[in-house]
């Protein structure tokens, strides 16, 4: 029998992250699963059309093609797609950013491996450091991902109730403690589970922490701005010196190029460039000259603008409208969804845990993920943690009205 080492029984035992991504190899190949668990975008017509386009003139091109199928990249990413970047941020919003600011992994997934474990974990002098989520819930895709235990440090939001069936989290900057285990704090925006946008302010004064503590602040961008702009709500694209501001090309359509993209300083951007080079020798050519044109001229702002965000913004509204009406006379609030592609459930006085309530869902052909996955790192148990749902409302619309009724009579048959 193999003995595994500390690393691979860690990444060998179960995760919240291995389950969602199980479920949703398991769920496409039956017909019969609906899936509202994972985050899989939509089917965007005129974002597949024009992505078709480019690829068919890069085929059809014998330099290009050469280039896609045989060149090895800089282990920083692709140059030309790098600098296309940096000058239309610089144009865009006037940051100070050139091509040595940003670095491409292969998904940003593999970004935040790399990042985390580069900010935290154990030092050289033997001292512990750990990644503080400022406000839980947060990503379920972070928490396997420190090579020691005890990776990160989580704080409870406060619950603001908006009205009878709609609340919104807040960071509540009166619990956060920067210590000198902290190495870096990290937030998603719009925030994957729950859609919450952290407000400009909120953002500046995380930001105003992490300098004062000479700590890096991550804002983790999957799913909002630039691109592709699931935001709903009021906010402004920001970086400066001391963020990490990182992007992707999966929720703009394109989940399978796997392309992460990392904005930071020069010497941020070195480290994880190296990293590259031992892990990955080069990151991925595909999604890079994919998108190169749309980015150089700035049509992947507008795309996002004027085609994604509208699109996934009409599925929430109406899948909001199907769960008022299916969840009549049951006691349940959502969190304001000001962004991304999913709808946070709470059930207060949940007769179950959410991790059943998944199970029962799950036996009915609905795929969802239970809420208790996202909040790691939390201090002390929290009731509430068992009483959400996460949804995403991303596929076919009859498929969800359809999950929406299938939850309803699952709840109304457990408060009978």
């Amino acid at each position: 029998m193999v003995t595994l080492s500390a690393f691979g029984e860690k990444f060998s035992s179960g995760s919240g992250i291995l389950s969602l991504m199980d479920d949703l190899g398991h769920a496409l190949g039956q017909g019969d699963m609906i899936m509202m668990g994972g985050g899989n975008p939509g089917t965007i017509p005129l974002i597949e059309e024009r992505m078709g386009q480019r690829l068919r003139r890069l085929t059809e091109d014998a330099k290009a093609l050469r280039q896609l199928l045989g060149i090895y990249d800089p282990p920083k990413g692709n140059k030309e797609f790098c600098q296309a970047l940096a000058d239309l941020l610089k144009r865009t919003y006037g940051w100070e950013i050139h091509e040595e600011n940003i670095c491409l992994t292969n998904g940003s997934q593999a970004a935040f491996f790399l990042l985390f474990n580069l900010l935290a974990g154990v030092t050289s002098t033997g001292h512990k450091r750990k990644i503080l989520l400022p406000m839980a819930p947060e990503y379920i895709g972070y928490a396997d991902l420190g090579l020691v235990e005890d990776f990160f440090v989580s704080v409870r939001p406060r619950i603001e109730i908006i009205d009878d069936y709609f609340f919104k989290y807040r960071v509540d900057f009166d619990k956060i403690a920067i210590t000198e285990e902290i190495g870096a704090i990290c937030v998603s925006r719009p925030t994957n589970p729950t859609g919450n946008v952290l407000t400009d302010e909120e953002i500046m004064e995380l930001a105003r922490l992490a300098k004062e503590h000479d700590i890096p602040f991550i804002i983790d961008s999957a799913y909002g701005l630039p691109f592709p702009a699931m935001v709903y709500t009021g906010a402004t694209p920001i970086w400066q010196e001391g963020i990490v501001l990182c992007m992707s090309l999966s929720k703009f359509g394109l989940p399978a190029v796997r392309t992460g993209i990392l904005i930071a300083d020069r010497r941020l951007v070195r480290l994880v460039s190296g990293a590259n080079a031992i892990v990955n020798l080069e990151t991925n050519t595909f999604g890079p000259m994919l998108t190169a044109d749309i980015v150089r001229s700035g049509e992947i702002i507008e795309l996002s603008r004027e085609v994604i965000q509208p699109f996934y913004k009409q599925k929430m509204e109406q899948t909001l409208a199907w769960i008022h009406e299916y969840l009549a006379g049951i006691e349940y609030k959502i969190h304001v969804p000001e962004g991304a592609m999913f709808l946070w459930l709470w059930f207060p006085g949940l007769p179950v845990s959410a991790r059943e309530l998944y199970q029962r869902l799950k036996a009915r052909g609905v795929i969802v993920v239970s809420g208790d996955y996202f909040f790691p790192g939390l201090p002390a148990p929290w009731q509430h943690t068992q009483e959400c749902l996460r949804l995403t409302y991303s596929q076919d619309e009859s498929d969800v009205q359809r999950g929406i009724a299938l939850i309803a009579e699952e709840l109304h048959a457990l408060s009978v």
